[in-house]
């Protein structure tokens, strides 16, 4: 991996957010969290990430809203997780802009998984 990628996780569940964190930190990246819509947005304003992690419902706005404040930047992945497994949720993240969206409860193969194939898909289209 050149540089470690970074990675910001956003879901109001601090359970979550703390799993996430040492699962993906385990595989080498560098991750932030934020619990909230606005907290996010903040965080989005200051630094770059490579992947964004986004719970589809938060306390303050939709994460679907939350992937129209990401800047388009080449390289960049955004993963709507959610507990609903519907083809409306799956379509309705995909027309946000979202690269690809898991279900609740995400198992850490799956999220590994994903964060990297999708990682890798942006890399190879350079």
């Amino acid at each position: 991996m050149m540089g470690k990628k970074r990675i910001l996780v956003v879901d109001d569940d601090v359970g979550i957010l703390r799993v996430f964190r040492s699962i993906l930190q385990k595989e080498g990246y560098s991750v932030e969290t934020a619990e909230t819509g606005k907290i996010a947005i903040g965080k989005i304003e200051k630094e770059k990430f490579n992947v964004y992690l986004i719970d589809v419902r938060l306390p303050d706005m939709e994460g679907t809203d939350l992937l129209l404040k990401i800047p388009y930047e080449h390289g960049t992945v955004k993963i709507i997780v959610t507990g609903f497994s519907t083809d409306d949720v799956g379509k309705r993240a995909a027309d946000y802009g979202a690269d690809d969206f898991l279900v609740k409860p995400v198992r850490a193969e799956e999220l590994i998984a994903t964060v990297r194939d999708r990682l890798d898909t942006i890399h190879s289209e350079k």
